[in-house]
């Protein structure tokens, strides 16, 4: 007869057993979905065709997403000019400079940065930054001294700052976890030598934390990658080649939301095609993740 407790450690073995099974085959359907309705879109318009084709024009038919991949790719690395220093910086500060008093302060402001809603946020960059960088492009400094003839408030510009807001607590959270992590053996080592107090932080704290500091930017850029109603709501969503910093562009988030609801034939079948370019994009973001974090492990 089996003991109460062993008979509980069964059944909740079990549970766990089915729930990470769960997972893997909602995965797997995904994975599923995507390559089969995807996979023949691609090989009917062809995979050079979509991948490197400059238009998008689904009423002749004409299907090429790489003005949404380029979007997407520039949008991301405006998000990680904004996001990083700001959010590293801000890291640093709270593990190794702020005072618990500030602290208090500051991690709820984080935290409740990390719960907004990505539609408002989207509609926080609509209704005040979009306006704010129009005025912005119509100021003689902009005009004169940053040349800048033609610009519009929904833009690539205005798009990678609101991304880069929305970075900031994932990139602060993880930095600061590992910055903490970090022994305090080498801080005191490195200030038993007679470094400052400054340096010791900068050439020592850092530098060990650098696997957690990368992961938090490798986390930044999937969810730079995979936002979709903020950008919709201020990059413009111009399905064109990205022209410059201040004109509108399209990623493939706001290709495929867009689109789809009205989407039928080979224009639906483009659309999940989009989403496995997306999707191995994805993948491979967290394949980098993971690499980062195995690197890590063995220093």
């Amino acid at each position: 007869m089996n003991h109460p407790s062993n008979l509980k450690e069964s059944v909740m073995r079990l549970l766990f057993t089915a729930c990470a099974c769960v997972s893997i085959l909602a995965v797997a359907l995904i994975c599923l979905f995507l390559f089969a309705n995807g996979l023949p879109a691609i090989g009917k318009i062809g995979p050079l065709q979509f991948l490197l084709g400059q238009s998008w024009k689904p009423g002749n038919d004409i299907y090429g997403i790489l003005p949404m991949i380029l979007g997407s790719c520039y949008v991301t690395a405006g998000a990680l000019v904004v996001g990083v220093p700001i959010g590293l910086l801000t890291a640093i500060y709270m593990s190794r400079f702020a005072s618990p008093a500030v602290n208090r302060v500051l991690q709820p402001a984080v935290e409740l940065l990390a719960g907004i809603p990505s539609v408002v946020y989207g509609f926080f960059g609509m209704m005040l930054l979009a306006p704010a960088v129009q005025e912005f492009l119509k100021t003689d400094f902009a005009k004169v001294v940053l040349r800048i003839k033609d610009g519009k408030g929904q833009s690539l510009f205005t798009a990678s700052l609101l991304l880069g807001i929305m970075i900031l607590p994932t990139i602060i959270t993880v930095s600061k976890t590992s910055l903490d992590a970090v022994p305090d053996s080498y801080y005191e080592g490195s200030l038993a030598l007679g470094a400052t107090h400054e340096r010791s932080v900068f050439s020592t704290i850092l530098p060990a934390a650098k696997s957690g500091v990368l992961s938090a930017i490798i986390l930044g850029v999937g969810r730079a990658v995979g936002e979709t109603m903020a950008v919709v709501m201020v990059a413009g969503n111009h399905p064109r080649m990205p022209k410059g910093l201040f004109q509108g562009l399209r990623t493939m988030t706001a290709n495929i939301v867009i689109e789809m609801g009205y989407a039928t034939d080979l224009h639906r079948e483009a659309l999940i095609a989009t989403g496995v370019v997306l999707f191995v994009f994805i993948l491979l973001i967290n394949l980098s993740f993971s690499a980062v974090k195995g690197a890590g492990s063995h220093d």
